[in-house]
């Protein structure tokens, strides 16, 4: 059933069929609404509500004439008792609809608070324009286009017009396959989801980036060798994402692999050689990090790209199809520890003892990048040429064997029956 809110007016004038136009107590106004159209959530740090609040609560009666008002959509909107009130019908996500604040919710947010701390609000009004039967895509067009005092990030407009549903749905299939639980932040200031850089969508985005071997191939003629400092778009087409979706299947061979540095620099850190100290540049053991899965966070903090280029040096083991020419279980954890033995280790530890910070400089950095590529194309030929003179040992063994036992004696000479 779609739920009813109340809004008490002075007046109000119909814009046009499907928009209403009203003047509305703010000591009443429904706190509840949903933000279902919005882009982002509302943040009580942000210097956007603690304006809103202290013009609200100093001087109540000139708020209208100080704000430009609140944006509602509505299923329908009728006038109840003698035209002071506007009844809203509103239909939410899980009802098939896109119904709630589009913008406005640090007004909102303000108001709740202002109320909890017993302010008079008698006097103040607020402009509030309704919209009536949006359809999901018009709700979220007039909420990007809608003018905001604080930049909105690409990330939360990418979002709201739907772009992110992919990973998304695949997510949800994954958590349910095997009984995982994802913590990502799809917009700005979410709540229930970590402030973490590596819990937001975009870095899930470049985890499968840097698995790409297509578009990042050193042995091909594209100016992309590697995916350094790579940029993400601030939408994404319908080539991208079907680029993504084929990509997405090894999105948790990706965070296995991050997963599993985290762990094995958990492991050095809690074992140093002197006591209390750190050897490797941009960790910090007074910070904690949480990965995208749940279950997984660590106690320090590191660069949010610091798995990128050691994930990326993996696709030298997928074909063009994206599928593993090894067994990905058969050979990547004694990969992940031979770059972290013989480069990786070596590396942050240099860095840390010429007094250097790794931070975002890892992602650009092309020597690493190349470096890691190397060593494991390296490591793939020593694998095949093991796995092929292990394959001929066989070979041989089998031949012996059939001789042996093939071996007959006809008229002096040896045959050998096949």
């Amino acid at each position: 059933m779609p739920k009813t809110w109340n809004i008490k007016i002075d007046n109000y004038i119909q814009a046009n069929p499907n928009c209403i136009i009203a003047t509305a107590h703010v000591d009443s106004f429904p706190t509840d609404l949903p933000l279902e159209p919005n882009i982002r959530e509302p943040n009580r740090k942000s210097a956007t509500y603690r304006q809103v609040f202290d013009s609200l609560t100093t001087e109540p009666e000139k708020f209208f004439s100080r704000h430009s008002g609140i944006v509602l959509s509505a299923n329908k909107v009728k006038p109840v008792k003698n035209k002071t009130e506007l009844e809203l019908e509103v239909l939410e996500a899980n009802e098939g609809g896109s119904d709630g604040i589009i913008n406005g919710g640090h007004t909102v947010l303000a108001f709740e608070q202002a109320k909890n701390y017993k302010y008079d609000l008698t006097e103040a009004r607020v402009k509030v324009t309704i919209h009536i039967g949006l359809s999901e895509d018009e709700a979220k067009d007039i909420a990007l286009a809608s003018n905001t005092t604080t930049p909105v990030d690409s990330r939360s407009k990418v979002n709201a017009r739907g772009d992110y549903k992919f990973i998304k749905q695949y997510l949800a299939q994954l958590e349910q396959k095997e009984d995982r639980k994802f913590r990502i932040a799809y917009y700005q200031n979410q709540s229930g989801a970590p402030r973490n850089a590596q819990c937001n969508v975009n870095h899930l985005v470049k985890l499968i980036n840097c698995l790409d071997r297509n578009r990042y191939n050193p042995d091909g003629n594209k100016r992309t060798k590697h995916p350094a400092g790579m940029s993400l778009p601030s939408n994404i087409t319908d080539a991208e994402r079907e680029r993504l979706t084929a990509l997405l299947p090894l999105l948790t061979h990706a965070l296995w692999i991050e997963q599993r540095l985290y762990e094995i620099i958990q492991e050095h850190i809690s074992n140093p050689r002197r006591k209390g100290s750190n050897d490797l540049a941009s960790i910090d053991i007074r910070k904690t990090t949480l990965l995208p899965d749940s279950k997984y966070s660590f106690g320090f903090g590191a660069p949010t790209d610091l798995a990128l280029p050691i994930i990326a040096s993996y696709r030298v083991f997928l074909d063009k199809d994206y599928k593993w020419i090894l067994p990905f279980n058969e050979f990547a954890e004694d990969f992940l520890q031979h770059l972290w033995n013989n480069y990786f280790r070596k590396y942050l530890v240099s860095e840390k003892t010429a007094g250097n910070t790794v931070g975002t400089k890892i992602s650009r950095n092309q020597e690493i990048w190349e470096s890691l590529y190397i060593s494991a194309q390296s490591y793939l030929n020593q694998h095949l040429v093991k796995m092929v003179n292990s394959s001929k040992s066989e070979e041989a063994q089998v031949t012996q064997g059939t001789n042996k036992r093939g071996k007959r004696k006809n008229d002096g000479a040896t045959t050998v029956l096949k």
